[in-house]
């Protein structure tokens, strides 16, 4: 009965059935062709997804950076600053020219990869390779000529140092990728990319009038004297600041890559700073803390007193000589004026080792020098102090420190006794550190006189200029490597101040490995090769620094000249003349 129902339904309701078994197959194939679209829409969106993180533009220029603020000098000349540059990039899915020719034309032009580098980028899986980062407007121009469409440029920002190679260490560098590597530009980086600065320059306490003079006077005493490098720091007294610091030979941090890597221990890379990195036994500057270590102690009092330096000290097996014996009994001036090493080893004596070392420590001179700058050298303390060592570490022998060690321990000799952490960052008036007391003020003051006489009376006498009233104290000392001293090669050394009756700049300078030449008569030593160097430089900085030549003022030497020999034989011959001229009359 059912079954004939169905069969004998009527066509009306036949014709419904069909309707909806056709209306079920459409709607099945709306659902796969819903399904379709939205599988391709998720391989769309995949693919963009990892096209957008794999294969984007992979350059710094990409990502929005805060501007990199400048770097200025004390006064506002601007050291380090950032300019829009351009990069040449290429996209190897969308070279349109032979490739094998394009690899061809790309060696031509950036020759500092081979052909098969090229090869290997445009035919391979890469779609953003960089052809070089901060190109030249003729290379642009070049690479244009080429025609290729898939050859891109691409803006970006680039650090320029306007002032080229001057205090290049001291300021740094940044590598292609944008990153400091060095210098004051790694020390201040956050600072400089920090939004919350806007923008604002750093100053630095360079002046660049005061580096550009110092570089000069540097360079022309490196290559008179064809020495391997060379060193100098001027540092104010009452604040730290420092304003020149240079170290030859030099490098132009707007092209760093340009300068080869050393492999020579004694002869490092121009990236080098040898005012702060490299430690020297700095021989006889250090005479001074010496007798500023006994003034303060009230080892010397009387400077008359008399030490005896007529033959060479013998210490056990070791012997203390004078490179320039007076062969006779010194007073304290005399000690100081001729350089004396047996005299200075006989007062070092009285004031033995334990006095010596904390005074040495006091200065700073058993750990790396306080400042921005990264690569400070680690001075070489005594292992062990026996009867010798305090005597030769007081002339400079047996312990090494690097330049800046030693230009803050001198501001700190003739400023009233302050020492105060350097600094390569300006200080407004007002904002220098107290600092601590190493000496009294009336020790000061002495030390000040007993630099004064080197210059006028002794070692430095060739460094006088006339009205600035210079002091310091030469120094030459034989490298030691590695425990052996190198005969052949000195360091020598001036660690001047002026002007001695009001002293406000330290102006140290270092020359590794001078040669002596005929104009010197083969001498090489640090009143050949250093002190003229410092003399330069302090007849050019002083009136720019405010310190104008005047002959009518001097620091006051009468207590010192009765105790020299030299103006004891003045005075006598004097006598004795006035007595012949008696005995006529």
């Amino acid at each position: 009965m059912n079954v004939l129902a169905v069969g004998l339904a009527p066509p009306r309701d036949r014709a419904l059935a069909k309707t909806n078994e056709h209306a079920q197959v459409a709607h099945y194939r709306l659902m796969i062709l819903m399904m379709v679209f939205a599988l391709m829409i998720g391989v769309i969106g995949v693919r963009l997804l990892y096209l957008a993180i794999f294969s984007g533009p992979d350059h710094a220029a990409a990502v929005p950076r805060t501007p990199r603020a400048d770097i200025t000098d004390r006064n506002g000349v601007v050291l380090a600053g950032t300019i829009k540059g351009i990069s040449l990039a290429i996209r190897p899915p969308r070279i349109i020219t032979d490739k094998e020719r394009l690899a061809v034309e790309l060696t031509r032009l950036f020759p500092g990869r081979p052909i098969e580098y090229y090869r290997r980028i445009l035919s391979g899986r890469k779609k953003f390779v960089y052809l070089e980062r901060g190109a030249t407007p003729a290379k642009i121009h070049a690479v244009r000529l080429i025609g290729e469409p898939a050859i891109e440029e691409v803006p970006e920002p680039e650090r320029f140092y306007p002032q080229g190679t001057m205090a290049s260490q001291a300021i740094g560098y940044m590598d292609i990728g944008g990153v400091p590597v060095s210098g004051m530009e790694a020390f201040l980086d956050k600072r400089l990319t920090d939004p919350a600065n806007s923008g604002r320059s750093v100053a630095l306490s360079l002046d660049s009038r005061v580096q550009a003079a110092v570089e000069s006077a540097l360079k022309a005493q490196v290559i008179k004297h064809s020495a391997v490098g060379g060193a100098s720091i001027v540092l104010d007294v009452h604040t730290g600041e420092i304003l020149a610091m240079a170290s030859l030979p030099v490098f132009n941090s707007n092209a760093p890559g340009l300068v080869p890597v050393g492999t020579d221990p004694l002869r490092p890379d121009a990236r080098y700073n040898r005012a702060i990195s490299s430690v020297y036994e700095l021989g006889s500057t250090f005479k001074m803390f010496t007798f500023a270590n006994a003034i303060e102690n009230g080892v010397i009092t009387d400077y008359g007193k008399r030490y005896d330096a007529t033959a060479p000290l013998q210490v056990g097996k070791f012997k203390i000589k004078d490179d320039h014996p007076e062969n006779r009994w010194m007073s304290i001036p005399d000690i100081m004026i001729h350089s004396s090493n047996i005299g200075t080893a006989r007062i070092a004596d009285e004031l033995g080792q334990e006095r010596t070392a904390a005074f040495f420590r006091k200065l700073g001179f058993d750990r790396p020098v306080d400042l921005e700058l990264g690569a400070r050298g680690k001075p070489l303390w005594p292992g062990f102090w026996a009867r010798t060592t305090t005597m030769t570490t007081a002339y400079g022998h047996g312990i090494a420190v690097s330049q800046l060690h030693l230009a803050n321990a001198y501001a700190a000799l003739i400023n009233g006794g302050i020492l105060r952490p350097a600094t390569m960052l300006k200080r407004a008036p007002g904002e220098a550190p107290q600092g601590k007391r190493v000496i009294s003020e009336a020790t000061s003051f002495k030390m000040r006189q007993l630099m004064r006489l080197v210059v006028t009376h002794g070692t430095g006498k060739t460094g006088n200029v006339p009205g600035l009233r210079i002091g310091g104290k030469t120094g030459t000392a034989e490298k030691n490597l590695n425990g052996r001293y190198i005969h052949n090669s000195l360091v020598t050394t001036f660690a001047g101040a002026f002007p001695m009756d009001a002293p406000r700049y330290v102006v140290v300078v270092t020359m590794d490995e001078p040669q002596g030449i005929k104009e010197t008569y083969g001498f090489r030593t640090a009143a050949w090769t250093a002190l003229p160097a410092v003399k330069n430089i302090i007849a050019r900085i002083g009136p720019m620094l405010g310190v104008i030549p005047d002959k009518s003022r001097e620091i006051d030497l009468s207590d010192m000249l009765p105790y020299i020999y030299e103006e004891q034989l003045a005075e006598k011959e004097k006598a004795e003349k006035e007595t012949s001229i008696h005995a006529i009359d």
